[in-house]
């Protein structure tokens, strides 16, 4: 057991069937609705070896896609292949979530086997929406008829899907309700290297926030500056142009026009806060860059405004940034400075990518558009911690071991006191 949860560790496995809660959620090619990137698949990899090899009957539950994005829905088919070649064993699969079929096979499962169930999202009742609008306790939703369907057929759960541990949804916090559970390696390992970089790291420690999904980010900014866990940050994305149109700097039309849109104006309040706050320890682009006609072009801060979307950093801010970086005994990294799937508003996002790779100091990474990113450039290898989480790992840098799959796994290890 570790703080509180248990691991692969404190239970037999053989013959035992595990129902596995994994997070395989990747980006889809629009045409063929395969998995452009499969690093969240290839990270599951060491717990389901150590299940079959143990002799674990192991029934896979994920999602792909959801609600909010609903071209990235597709079934969990392709995932079950590409697991197949990666564990060099047949993963079974079955074109149903909890109904008969998924059951029967689920019953014709001999040891060492394992079967990948459909999307977890094809249930309304595990969907974002139903999350929100019903806002269920663990315990009443352990009467949907997933919990119900196939807690029966079960002696263990277990999650490794750390990056959807901030969701309160049946697939990842009700089983706890009924079975004993257990966290994976991967979950443990995230967990453990998170809190190196919360609990007392070496100095300097930066942080650098930018992406597009920048609410966290802001709620993660005020709690790693207010408890003294970063000795700076570093903002890029959209966190930076919001942050500059809070010291009062109009970006121009295009810019800001995108931030309305995207119903992000209360958080130049925010960042008003921030600054006055801890102006000293955040540090802004110095240059920007924007696209016209398929051209770079760059703009200093104090230029501004220009009536074209500023979609990266600038070349200054990146050098700024990049002698930080070297400094740096301890960077996370969340968000990608610019708009990297475009040649012309990579740069930021390379070069700052490139510095932290290079660094000699611990180095933690998060988020799917950033793993995105660290594949582009080959330097998935030169980090030295790949978190699966976006929304997750924000959230238990802002929040800790409140998250709810956090305790709902504390809450199972308590009722069902394991001996082995």
């Amino acid at each position: 057991m570790i703080n509180g949860i248990y691991t692969l560790d404190d239970f037999e496995l053989e013959g035992k069937t595990v129902l596995a809660r994994f997070d395989m959620n990747s980006p889809l090619d629009a045409a063929t609705k395969l998995p452009k990137d499969t690093t969240r698949i290839k990270y599951t990899v060491p717990t389901l070896q150590e299940l079959s090899k143990k002799g674990a009957k192991t029934v896979i539950l994920i999602h792909q896609g959801g609600d909010p994005e609903y071209q990235n829905y597709g079934s969990t088919e392709p995932h079950a292949k590409k697991l197949g070649e990666l564990l060099g064993k047949k993963i079974l699969y079955v074109d149903d979530v909890c109904g008969e079929a998924a059951q029967n096979r689920i019953k014709g499962l001999q040891n060492g086997d394992i079967l990948m169930l459909e999307n977890v999202r094809y249930l309304l009742e595990d969907s974002n929406a139903f999350e929100n609008k019903l806002k269920l306790t663990p315990e009443e939703q352990a009467n949907t008829l997933l919990v119900r369907k196939l807690a029966p057929l079960a002696d263990l759960y277990l999650t490794d899907a750390f990056a959807a541990a901030h969701r309160s949804q049946p697939s990842l916090v009700a089983f706890q309700e009924v079975l004993p559970s257990c966290m994976g390696r991967l979950f443990e390992k995230e967990l453990a290297s998170l809190n190196r970089v919360l609990q007392s790291p070496d100095r300097p420690c930066i942080f650098v926030l930018g992406g597009a999904k920048i609410e966290d980010a802001f709620m993660m900014m005020s709690k790693v500056l207010g408890e003294k866990v970063a000795d700076a940050v570093l903002t890029t994305g959209l966190v930076s142009n919001v942050m500059t149109m809070a010291k009062g700097i109009s970006l121009g039309g295009p810019s800001e026009e995108f931030i309305k849109k995207r119903n992000l104006l209360g958080l130049v309040e925010t960042a008003k806060e921030l600054l006055a706050q801890y102006g000293n320890k955040i540090v802004l682009p110095v240059d920007f860059a924007y696209p016209i006609d398929g051209k770079r072009y760059e703009i200093n801060a104090e230029q501004l405004p220009v009536e074209h979307p500023l979609l990266d950093i600038g070349s200054k801010t990146v050098s700024q940034y990049e002698k930080l970086i070297k400094e740096a005994k301890v960077i996370f990294f969340n968000g990608p400075p610019g708009v990297f799937e475009k040649e012309e508003t990579e740069y930021g996002t390379k070069g700052v990518m490139t510095a932290i790779a290079k660094s000699e100091g611990f180095s933690a990474l998060g988020g799917g558009e950033s793993i995105s990113a660290l594949n582009r450039y080959n330097l998935l290898s030169d980090i030295s911690y790949i978190s699966t989480g976006g929304g997750a790992l924000i959230r238990y840098i802002s929040e800790g071991e409140s998250l709810p799959v956090i305790k709902a796994l504390k809450k199972s290890a308590q009722k069902f006191a394991q001996t082995k």
